[in-house]
């Protein structure tokens, strides 16, 4: 009786720590923003910037908050050797006009940097932004250490 007793007990345990292990996984791939299911279809949109700062593959593409995509790709441009990202955006969002624009942000004041698509205005005469198509209006990421330096440098100058 005992015996069957101290197997329950262990049975039990095991249940728990496993599941244990199983929120922590879950919670982890969703802190890591990467999830366990698939996104579906998407396309790709091509942006260059003059700095993307800390942006890294698998940043998120937001447009007022909500996730619309994901870095897949950050290369230099052979040519004129600037930054090219390649935007990985969800099929569910087809319909960006050629107005769009496109900015690297920060989430807080040092927290990850992030895309942040504005969408321009749907007209006639504008077009709807394809696969493999370039963002034209592009900012780039703000750097804190030289954002840091310009103020110091500006407020040095002011002195004499």
């Amino acid at each position: 009786m005992k015996d069957m007793m101290s197997k329950k007990v262990e049975l039990m345990v095991g249940f728990f720590v496993a599941l244990g292990i199983a929120a922590l996984l879950m919670l982890s791939l969703k802190v890591a923003n990467s999830g366990i299911s698939g996104n579906g279809d998407s396309y790709n949109l091509l942006a260059k910037f003059d700095n993307i700062g800390g942006l890294k593959v698998r940043s998120p593409i937001k447009v007022g908050g909500v996730v619309v995509g994901r870095v897949s790709d950050i290369s230099l441009d052979n040519e004129d050797y600037t930054p090219v990202v390649t935007l990985k955006i969800y099929k569910e969002y087809s319909s960006f006009s050629e107005a769009t624009s496109v900015a690297i942000l920060t989430s807080g004041l040092l927290g990850e940097q992030y895309v942040g698509l504005q969408p321009g205005f749907m007209d006639d005469s504008l077009e709807t932004l394809q696969p493999g198509d370039y963002i034209e209006d592009t900012k780039p990421a703000l750097v804190l250490e030289e954002l840091i330096g310009q103020f110091l440098f500006s407020q040095g100058s002011g002195d004499e």
